[in-house]
């Protein structure tokens, strides 16, 4: 088997899986650079050696350990892709490990700089700021991740019901709740968008056309300039913003996690640190013996196996 028809099966097998677009994409990358390194090397002749010397070419390229990881990932798939087609016996990633990375805190806004940024007025074409307020009321409204928003249609609406249909990671379709601010934001929109709408999809560029990923990103960075909230936002935030807050005012992590969709609990389970951070400045702030001289403020001690960033290259990277 070539390196042409173990991608293309590779490929074709992870959709069938209901792998989603943005996987399909990583994972093809991933698998052409191995085919790039050894194009003269069948894929079911690769060594370990050989694997491991691209991974170290990766870190001293700077490739950051998240990026490594998943790199890595995507090979163990391919190997197990190859074995299953019998175009090879062993797994030459057994053993292989990626560096380790530090965990990072999800980029969430603090409650009042989320409310400044949605309520904020803003300079320019009616529709297309209508249209923009809708998307990310529905953001923070129902925790939505980018590729869910972006692939909405009318038909996933029902706002009788106070809910939207999303298609989210690995094929599965889950219902989020559409709040009362998201639902007047959104009948604005769909007040306008007929005249500009060619198709299906709920939110439309300015010739009727589906509006990609990358634009809803540049549109909500830029509304967050024009808003003052003094900060880069990105549409990952909005979801990160949803859970911090929602968590701080319920206290219930299982809610959160249908609510966000996520498969392991484990992955919503970061959002508690996000909330003892919420915590500590409450009682920094109010209680009488907090700010003692010489101690530390319990909001500014770092929190046991987490490490937050600043802005990065991961930011955009969507959760599980």
């Amino acid at each position: 088997m070539d390196w042409a028809a173990a991608r293309q099966g590779f490929c074709s097998t992870l959709a069938l899986a209901g792998r989603s677009p943005d996987t399909l994409a990583a994972y093809t990358r991933d698998i052409g650079l191995l085919a790039s390194a050894y194009p003269d090397v069948a894929p079911g002749c690769l060594g370990r050696a050989q694997l491991a010397r691209e991974l170290a070419r990766m870190a001293q390229r700077g490739r950051s350990p998240r990026t490594i990881a998943r790199t890595l990932s995507a090979w163990r798939a391919f190997q197990r892709y190859l074995i299953d087609q019998g175009a090879r016996d062993d797994d030459p990633c057994h053993g292989l490990k990626a560096p380790k990375a530090a965990s990072r805190l999800p980029k969430s806004l603090p409650v009042e700089r989320t409310m400044q940024l949605l309520d904020a007025s803003q300079d320019g074409d009616e529709a297309l700021l209508a249209r923009d307020l809708a998307m990310f009321e529905l953001f923070y409204s129902g925790g939505l991740r980018l590729s869910e928003l972006a692939g909405l249609t009318l038909a996933d609406l029902d706002l009788a019901g106070d809910a939207v249909k999303v298609l989210g990671k690995g094929g599965k379709e889950r219902v989020c709740a559409v709040g009362a601010k998201a639902k007047d934001a959104i009948r604005a929109w769909l007040a306008l968008r007929a005249p500009m709408a060619r198709c299906d999809a709920l939110f439309v560029g300015a010739h009727g056309a589906p509006l990609g990923k990358r634009q809803i990103q540049l549109r909500l960075a830029a509304w967050a300039r024009q808003s003052g909230v003094g900060r880069h936002v990105h549409p990952h935030m909005l979801r990160h913003s949803f859970a911090s807050h929602l968590l701080q005012s319920s206290g219930d992590l299982r809610a959160v996690q249908e609510m966000l969709g996520h498969a392991n609990l484990s992955t919503t389970q970061v959002y508690t640190s996000l909330d003892f951070q919420h915590l500590a400045r409450t009682y920094d702030q109010a209680h009488p013996r907090a700010h003692l001289a010489g101690r530390t403020p319990v909001s500014a001690a770092k929190q046991p196996g987490r490490q937050v960033d600043g802005q990065s290259e991961d930011e955009q990277v969507e959760d599980e």
